[in-house]
């Protein structure tokens, strides 16, 4: 029951807030959820919302799974290296702490405008984390369990995928949770920045012509989005946990 008020009231809350601030700045400022959803059910009906959802899926996927399995790849390396991990683990840190945006121009120089930034971009908010959790987890994780696998006369891959990575598993669900939110992030900050295509040229494009009914209903559409993906990954992160 707990489980179910709580969300319900988180929503019921954010609908009266959300009605009360558009009182309080009108109708140009910020559109009221009925006028919302009217844009949204007319905008879900047009080909080019479509087409540019879709591109920011397309560009969503290709970066989480660039994401998730370079973050497992480095991770699980400087997991077993615990000395290598030492010594990178401040400067990853430091990476993760600098804002991305600032770094987009050489984005846009290496990688030009399009796809490819944008995914470049989602990689580079996305994986650090994902990183980050994985190596930790392994640097924690029992001796014993390294020392019976030798003892079994595992191969290395053996060893990775049938001993370390599940016994990791529940700390590294976390990170690809995070990383999952991040890279979403990434890739609509790229979209905002510099492309023709996707939601986040929908918001800019919004923005910029003062549309608050777009500019929420996409906003409404991503919220959503990210919620139900996150729902979905903290179930995936129950379940894998002891």
């Amino acid at each position: 029951m707990k489980t179910f008020i709580s969300p319900l009231g988180v929503l019921i809350a954010a609908i009266v807030a959300w009605m009360a601030l558009h009182a309080l700045v009108g109708e140009g400022s910020l559109a009221s959820p009925f006028t919302t959803l009217t844009q949204l059910v007319s905008m879900v009906g047009t080909a080019e919302f479509w087409q540019n959802a879709g591109e920011t899926l397309r560009a969503l996927v290709y970066a989480f799974v660039l994401s998730l399995a370079g973050g497992l790849a480095i991770g699980v390396g400087l997991g077993a290296n615990r000395f290598l991990g030492v010594v990178v683990e401040p400067i990853l840190l430091n990476l993760y702490s600098l804002p991305k945006v600032t770094l987009y121009p050489l984005v846009l120089l290496v990688f030009g405008l399009g796809t490819s930034a944008k995914v470049a971009f989602g990689v580079m908010h996305g994986m650090i984390p994902v990183l980050l959790f994985t190596m930790n987890a392994i640097r924690q994780m029992k001796p014993v369990y390294l020392r019976s696998a030798q003892t079994m006369g595992l191969t290395p891959w053996q060893r990775v995928t049938r001993v370390m990575l599940p016994a990791a598993a529940p700390e590294i669900s976390t990170g690809v949770r995070l990383g999952f939110s991040l890279t979403l992030l990434g890739v609509l900050i790229g979209e905002m920045f510099a492309s023709q295509h996707g939601l986040g040229y929908l918001l800019t494009r919004a923005m910029n012509l003062g549309d608050s009914r777009t500019l929420m209903a996409v906003a409404l559409v991503l919220i959503a989005f990210a919620l139900t993906c996150n729902s979905f990954l903290a179930r995936v992160e129950r379940r894998v946990r002891p």
